[in-house]
């Protein structure tokens, strides 16, 4: 019988931070964004094929979401403007995260590979996924940015300038990141007695 790795990394998730060169007054770790990014990107899937005649699986979306970062079990989390600055470094960063992505399919039984490597590596994720997962990501960090924001974090404004940026062409491209946005941005921000309230 073969023994895997494969759980072990995933499950170490949670220790790995997010933001970790910034302040935050609200810790979040890779495990708890991956989970946020999949609830996003199967709405997003949901409403594209509800309003806007979409065939995405949404349970397809959700799941490549809850792997979008796990070359971050080996690699941790690195920051996107150390990341993007350079594109010598955006390149080598990039060949670094296939390694990782890599290592974690082939610590799976090989029978299993072939279905987790459009899941795992990046660059194997068909594309209308592929960009549908990165606007979700990009709606988490942005809704954690105005979370931070809230919280009188000045950190996170040039953060947030800069995502909305980002998803303002998404919007464009997206209809569904408009509707979305539209649709529950607002109560993202509200005090739970707001919350229950509201659904009454």
């Amino acid at each position: 019988m073969i023994k895997s790795t494969f759980l072990a990394w995933i499950l170490r998730m949670p220790l790995i931070k997010r933001w970790a060169l910034m302040h935050s007054v609200k810790k979040e770790n890779i495990a708890e964004h991956s989970h946020q990014v999949a609830v996003i990107a199967h709405l997003l899937a949901v409403i594209r094929k509800q309003y806007f005649n979409g065939t995405l699986s949404p349970e397809r979306a959700a799941t490549i979401a809850l792997y979008h970062e796990v070359s971050e079990t080996k690699l941790q989390d690195i920051n996107h403007v150390t990341k993007y600055h350079n594109p010598a470094l955006t390149k080598e960063f990039k060949k670094l995260e296939e390694l990782a992505e890599l290592e974690c399919l082939h610590s799976l039984p090989e029978p299993l590979r072939e279905t987790f490597k459009p899941l795992l590596v990046q660059s194997q994720v068909d594309s209308d996924y592929k960009k549908l997962v990165k606007a979700a990501d990009l709606i988490s960090a942005y809704l954690k940015a105005n979370d931070e924001i809230s919280y009188g974090n000045k950190e996170f404004s040039h953060v947030k300038t800069r995502l909305l940026g980002m998803l303002e062409q998404y919007k464009q491209e997206l209809p569904e990141v408009a509707f979305f946005l539209d649709t529950f941005e607002e109560h993202c921000f509200v005090s739970v007695d707001k919350l229950a309230q509201d659904d009454h």
